[in-house]
């Protein structure tokens, strides 16, 4: 008895922990980037990072940095990410980037995730230099799997972490290009944790 109150218990936190997520979206307009396993060639890659196909996932976590840069470039659009990340991840998502062979903050919105960023305001769901994130940071996304949404609509700029809406600005710096999956390097340059793309999707409107 009491090892099925246990299951039942898990059950139950496993179910609760999921509700707030989004659902993976289905219908016209979606196109799917990183299924699993599949799609490392949909991307180009900048940088050194060591991405390859690893679980079920696309994977990286060795390498000063680099980035996952899409093929074709987007005005206004929803992005749909799953992912997993260590605590001491530092990743996130480039969007509009302006240069796609050197991406970085100032020539793209840099949506982070980093839970333990030296500037816990632009940690984990803030847009960099943008929008910040409160402090300290309640949304965190280490060790587990996460659901990131990014809506760019003209100026209007919205970020989503497992259905909670982390940030949102008005701003037209960056108007359009291409996005970008990043692992960099962690406090101090050190090499930070790893990052698993599992699923990642993209609606253009």
């Amino acid at each position: 008895m009491q090892r099925r109150t246990l299951i039942l218990n898990y059950s139950i936190a496993c179910a609760l922990a999921l509700a707030g997520c989004s659902s993976v979206p289905s219908g016209p307009g979606w196109t799917t980037l990183i299924d699993g396993a599949n799609g490392l060639d949909n991307w180009n890659m900048v940088g050194d990072a060591n991405w390859r196909v690893q679980d079920g996932a696309i994977v990286a976590d060795k390498g000063a940095a680099g980035f996952l840069v899409s093929k074709n470039s987007y005005k206004d659009f929803t992005i749909y990410a799953e992912f997993w990340a260590a605590t001491d991840t530092n990743s996130g998502i480039f969007i509009r980037a302006t240069d796609p062979k050197k991406i970085g903050a100032d020539n793209a919105y840099e949506v982070n995730i980093w839970d333990i960023r030296p500037d816990p305001s632009y940690g984990t769901g803030a847009i960099v230099n943008f929008a910040k994130v409160p402090v300290p940071i309640v949304n965190k996304a280490g060790g587990q799997w996460n659901v990131m949404e990014v809506i760019a609509q003209g100026t209007s700029l919205t970020v989503k972490l497992n259905g909670v809406t982390t940030s949102t600005v008005q701003d037209s710096k960056f108007p359009s290009g291409p996005f970008a999956l990043q692992f960099g390097p962690g406090v101090n340059n050190v090499t930070g944790g790893p990052i698993k793309w599992r699923k990642v999707m993209i609606k253009p409107s």
